[in-house]
């Protein structure tokens, strides 16, 4: 809302003040006209300083209180003549006003400090570590910290020397790296201020030890934020003729001491903590080590972000020669850690760390560690630095920008890409250091208010529309350091194997080869034949797809086998890149592109079946492309298919095409679906995954039955068959709850048409439901689908095909408990629906008997399964770990069920269904069974039915137990929602799990 002008004198007053930036005029002219300031009010040059603030109003208040606190007449006057007169103090001053309310209060509770802005004029306007250390000196032990506690006097120096920082910074005479440096080398002056007032007080305690202070983090790599731990590692030896463990004990009362000296918060506030957390075995650790403990450590037991972080450790205080002692006897071991067998493992977590634990609502504001913010540059360039600098001394700076340009200069980053990054990351920290100065607070926020985000805009330089202005210019930078940050490690990977760009220094093979390896390529000579082959030459498909692999490398680093996705790809793009619209696809889709990448990199099933049709590369792309179709519309699509043909071959060919193009539709929804979640067992969505995988395949299945009933009648007998005909699915088929490597388990019924000869209907009967087998099992590229008629009356010494009569009749006078049991799941699936709605009307009296079942009859489930639980389980599987037979598994919660159907379907109608999840629901809504043993076995049930999924997913053949090859355990592993490095708490979970499933059935099922 616009401000009203004020009447009389002060008018023009009001109107300058709101063009030098003034939001708040009439408070303003109110401080301008007070005793104090009256005498300047009408100083054009005052007021051209201060509109050039970051927050004039800001600025103005803090003079004003500045001024009060200078107490006499004559000292305001000083202050005042001095600012007017003196342009470099009146900009500096006034910059650290506008910008940091913090540093006001410092300055009127010390109210000569201002002075300290005068001395830059005529010295070194860039100091470093020395010249602190004299002004710290100066004010701990000179006339001005004399009479006070050291811990006050520290903080009132370093205070002090912190104005001249951020007056410096907020005027530009340094730029943000030389802020951050000059931080940096304040907090080393500081920390080695507090050990000489540690050794003062403890002079026994420096008598015997020798102490080290390794700098670590920013601080290390002279690149301190203004309010920021400042991390450091100790180390320690005995002097001479001194016991060990009685200098260690003096050495870290020292430690201690200096930082209590640093983190209490005393009269004058607190400095920053110092965070000894870096050490090993972090705050479990003890916190002062001697070098051999120290390097006895690194050598056993460090891990991969251990290493990285000593990238940025340089001696500090303390004992300085033992500090290099320190750096010099660890800096071989970093050097070498991309060499460890699990540095893929390592990495691969730590990049996921990036963005870890930041609360949902402010992931938008994280300058840090949010997607495009600092982590992303440093962790980029350190990882860069691990790979390489093993090989290019060069590269071994601490510091992020330095070691970026380096980086650059070696041709391992595109210059033009590190300058790009460079720029965003210069960005980003100052937005950083202008947002913690305002109150000298830890934070990495963007701010709310707009007024906070005004005064940060106008601090930048942002003076027209500020807020929009910063806004934008933010989200751009976010935008652009994300984008560097994944083509960061694999762009140079093109040039490497292609010309790209000219007058640029190409990463070498051998150089290439190390990134590649530590990105998780496990041949990366063979990885970069396929980069050369996809990138290499001037076509139109060479350039786009040099735009597209930057970040389809990234997507496949980041699986389990990285190798597969890369060749997967070049042989869809060998297939179909000729075809414009694939390579349109992916260029201008950006789901397709990252959808592909995830399913050419999770295993062989869908690559398999994708490369057998590339084409199908075009399902990623289309709006609700994965999603599943109904049976009807699959049924419709076959028989269309199947009436085309010519022959039943070729008719049963285009089902099965049909149901391998859906296959893969399947799969890759599932993976798509699955990667990047994290296995929970209250996860509702994995249950919902495995119920719709056993859908779609299912239905699938029942078309691909009902094209080639169609096809195997049509070559024979026309449009009718002399007798109705029916197929039935059974097990998992008439559950609706198929892997994908289910075979399609049913039985064939048949009942001849009205005056058709009994012999002849058979005859055709039993040659349909043979052709049928034949035509789906030809060998061909599309996967088979075997059809198992085994559980039919009699087995396989039974005929494959019955009259529905003659069902009855077995059924009456022979049925076993176990073909009852196995009747549970019978469902028609193809063929005459009325017939196959008589047979379930014929067996539900069976399945679900009246009364339930009796005594004699549980015994005989008992028994069989217990029965079959010895004789079943392959020789040699481990009984914790076989999904269907083993302890807890699918044949253990489902037998449970199936037996709370047979003894209670005849009463409570939720348990007639075919579907395991939804008999155990209505058991537990019926109360036959509690709310925790029914939660236990489904959630057993679903995970062993995922590993199965997973298993067919990642091997293209079907499994019951966990792949014995470390690298498709993996993507076992990836695909359950486990991160790299995780297999070991999979195999425990499922364990676990299973193991709680066990004793429910031992209960629920044995009767205890």
């Amino acid at each position: 809302m616009a401000l009203p002008a004020p009447q009389g004198r002060r008018s023009s007053t009001f109107t300058r003040l709101l063009r030098h930036g003034f939001t708040d005029p009439s408070a303003a002219g109110e401080l301008l006209h007070t005793p104090e300031l009256a005498a300047v009010s009408d100083d054009s040059v005052l007021l051209e300083a201060l509109g050039a603030t970051a927050d004039p109003d800001l600025a103005l208040r803090g003079l004003a209180r500045l001024v009060e606190a200078q107490g006499e007449a004559d000292a305001q006057q000083t202050l005042l003549s001095t600012v007017v007169a003196a342009k470099p103090l009146r900009d500096r001053l006034l910059g650290v006003l506008g910008a940091s309310e913090a540093l006001a209060d410092h300055l009127v509770r010390h109210p000569h400090d201002w002075q300290s802005l005068v001395t830059y004029e005529s010295v070194d306007l860039h100091p470093t570590t020395p010249e602190f250390e004299l002004a710290l000196a100066e004010g701990i032990w000179g006339e001005q910290g004399a009479t006070r506690p050291r811990a006050d006097a520290l903080r009132t120096a370093y205070r002090r020397a912190l104005l001249g920082i951020a007056a410096r910074d907020v005027c530009g005479t340094t730029d943000v790296a030389e802020a951050a440096a000059e931080l940096a080398d304040l907090a080393t002056a500081t920390i080695r201020a507090a050990l000489e007032i540690s050794y003062e007080e403890a002079p026994g305690d420096a008598a015997v030890s020798r102490l080290a202070v390794i700098g670590m983090g920013k601080c290390g790599g002279r690149e301190l934020n203004y309010v920021s731990d400042v991390d450091v590692i100790f180390v320690a030896e005995a002097k001479e003729g001194v016991d060990e463990a009685e200098a260690l004990r003096a050495a870290t009362r020292l430690a201690a001491r200096m930082m209590r000296l640093c983190s209490d918060n005393t009269a004058e506030g607190t400095i920053w903590p110092v965070d000894a957390n870096l050490r090993p075995e972090g705050r479990n650790g003890p916190l002062v080590r001697t070098l051999s403990s120290h390097l006895a450590y690194y050598q056993r037991w460090a891990k991969t972000w251990e290493f990285q972080a000593l990238l940025k450790a340089r001696p500090m205080a303390g004992d300085l020669q033992l500090g290099q002692e320190y750096l010099d006897a660890l800096a071989p071991m970093v050097w070498e850690v991309a060499e460890r067998e699990n540095f893929v493992a390592d990495v691969r977590q730590m990049r996921r760390r990036v963005v870890e634990n930041i609360p949902a609502a402010q992931v938008e504001r994280e300058l840090k560690l949010g997607p495009g913010g600092l982590r992303d540059v440093e962790f980029a360039v350190q990882l860069l630095q691990l790979v390489h600098g093993r090989s290019d001394a060069a590269l071994r700076s601490a510091t992020t920008l330095d070691a970026l340009a380096a980086l650059a200069a070696g041709g391992y980053v595109g210059r033009q890409d590190a300058a790009a990054l460079d720029a965003a990351y210069r960005f980003l920290r100052t937005l950083e250091h202008r947002i913690q100065l305002f109150r000298m607070r830890r934070t990495h926020l963007m701010p709310e208010d707009e007024g906070d985000l005004r005064r940060l805009a106008r601090s930048l330089g942002l003076r027209t529309e500020p807020v929009d202005t910063l806004r934008k210019e933010w989200r751009w930078h976010a935008r652009e350091v994300r984008r560097l940050h994944e083509k960061l490690f694999y762009r140079p990977l093109l040039d490497a194997v292609a010309t790209l760009e000219t007058g640029e220094i190409r990463l070498s093979a051998r150089a290439a080869g190390h990134r590649l390896e530590a990105l998780g390529y496990a041949d990366p000579v063979a990885a970069l034949r396929h980069l050369e082959a996809l990138a290499s030459g001037v076509t139109r498909k060479a350039a786009i797809q040099r735009t597209l692999l930057p970040v389809l490398l990234s997507w496949f680093a980041d699986s389990a086998d990285p190798d597969a996705g890369l060749l997967n790809f070049r042989k869809v793009s060998d297939a179909l890149g000729k075809t414009p619209w694939y390579l349109r696809l992916l260029r201008d889709e950006g789901a397709a592109a990252e959808n592909l990448a995830r399913v050419l990199s999770a295993g062989r099933l869908a690559p398999d079946l994708l490369l057998r049709a590339p084409e199908a590369v075009a399902l990623l792309g289309a709006t609700d492309g994965l999603k599943a179709r109904s049976r009807a519309a699959l049924e419709q699509e076959v028989l269309a298919a199947v009436g085309r043909a010519d022959g039943a071959e070729a008719a049963v060919a285009a089902a099965r095409g049909v149901r391998r193009r859906e296959l893969f539709r399947t799969a890759a929804a599932d993976v798509i679906g699955a990667y990047g979640t994290e296995y929970s067992p209250a996860h509702t969505d994995h249950g919902r995954s495995v119920d719709q995988v056993g859908t779609a395949v299912s239905d699938l299945n029942a078309a691909t039955l009902a094209g080639a009933l169609r096809a195997a009648v049509r070559d024979r007998w026309g449009d009718t068959l002399p007798t109705r005909f029916a197929v039935i699915g059974m097990g998992r088929f008439g559950g609706r709850e198929l892997s994908y490597g289910s075979d399609a388990d049913v039985l064939f019924v048949h009942e001849p048409r009205e005056g058709a000869d009994e012999q002849e209907a058979a005859k055709a009967a039993h040659a349909v439901a043979n052709e049928m087998r034949r035509l789906l099992e030809l060998p061909s590229s599309d996967p088979p689908l075997p059809i198992d008629a085994d559980l039919r009356p009699e087995g396989r010494s039974g005929p494959l095909v019955r009259t529905l009569a003659s069902y009855a009749a077995y059924y009456r006078r022979w049925s076993l408990v176990w073909e009852s049991q196995a009747l549970l799941r019978a469902e028609p699936v193809a063929g005459d629906a009325d017939l196959g709605q008589r047979f379930i009307e014929l067996i539900d009296p069976l399945r679900y008997p009246a009364e339930g079942l009796g005594d004699e009859a549980v015994r005989e489930i008992r028994k069989l399964k217990a029965r079959m639980e010895a004789e079943r389980l392959p020789r040699g599987a481990d009984p914790t770990t076989h999904a269907k037979l083993g302890r807890g598994g699918l044949s253990d919660v489902e037998w449970t069920v199936q037996l709370l159907q047979m003894q209670h379907g005849w009463e409570i109608p939720g348990l007639r269904t075919t579907r395991t999840r939804e008999a155990l629901a209505a058991a537990h809504a019926a109360e036959l069974i509690t709310t925790e043993d029914a939660e236990t076995l489904d959630e057993a049930w679903v995970l062993a039915a995922r590993v199965r999924n997973a298993v067919m997913l990642v091997r293209a053949r079907p499994g019951d137990t966990f792949p014995a090859d470390g690298r498709e355990l993996a993507a076992v592993a990836r695909y359950l929602g486990y991160e790299e490095g995780h297999v070991g708490e999979l195999l425990d979970d499922y364990r676990r799990v299973t193991r709680r499933a066990r004793a429910v059935v031992e209960e629920r099922f044995y009767g205890g």
